[in-house]
């Protein structure tokens, strides 16, 4: 089975599963990585209306004029929240694109967030991409132990830093020096 179905059937069965690097680890791992700190939980935006990228000559400062989150992703970006109320966890920072469906992923999964504008999508333009990747692998350093932030963004932005493609709700854990702990998949 391809892993993109693997993931989906996961997906369909609600599961919340940590796989890293081929190995599957039980979810109560995830809880373990984040509060030894050193790292950041990348988070995709969560499932948004069907499309790919933003329609032409959408505005930044109107999310009418983007790609929203759909009902599923409103309901997908409250559970994300809950599981980590459920566990305690309590990030540093929850840093976030300014587009309106990661803002909104954001605010409904953990109340708050600072915009970053290193976190913007470079989908349409690469001009900036590798400037802003170094950028947040500087950020990854200052990350202590006992401290994690979470980040909400774009699959092209987490590619660019980690050489990974995630699923829209999937996240991936990064060390603060840059290596992938671990990915989740936030069940849609």
């Amino acid at each position: 089975m391809k892993r993109r179905h693997w993931l989906q059937n996961l997906s369909a069965q609600g599961a919340l599963t940590l796989l890293p690097a081929l190995q599957v680890m039980a979810a109560t791992d995830l809880p373990a990585l984040l509060r030894a700190g050193s790292c950041v939980l990348v988070l995709r935006h969560a499932q948004t209306s069907p499309g790919i990228g933003d329609p032409p000559n959408f505005n930044l400062t109107q999310c009418s004029t983007q790609r929203n989150l759909s009902d599923k992703g409103r309901e997908q970006a409250g559970r994300i929240g809950q599981w980590f109320k459920t566990w305690g966890l309590s990030p540093r920072s929850v840093q976030t694109s300014a587009w309106c469906r990661c803002k909104d992923t954001a605010e409904l999964a953990f109340g708050k967030y600072a915009v970053l504008a290193d976190l913007n999508s470079t989908f349409d333009s690469r001009s900036d991409q590798d400037e802003q990747t170094k950028a947040l692998r500087t950020r990854l350093g200052y990350l202590a132990a006992g401290q994690f932030e979470v980040w909400v963004t774009h699959q092209v932005n987490i590619t660019s830093l980690t050489g990974d493609s995630t699923g829209m709700g999937e996240a991936l854990v990064v060390s603060n020096k840059g290596r992938v702990l671990g990915r989740t998949l936030f069940a849609a």
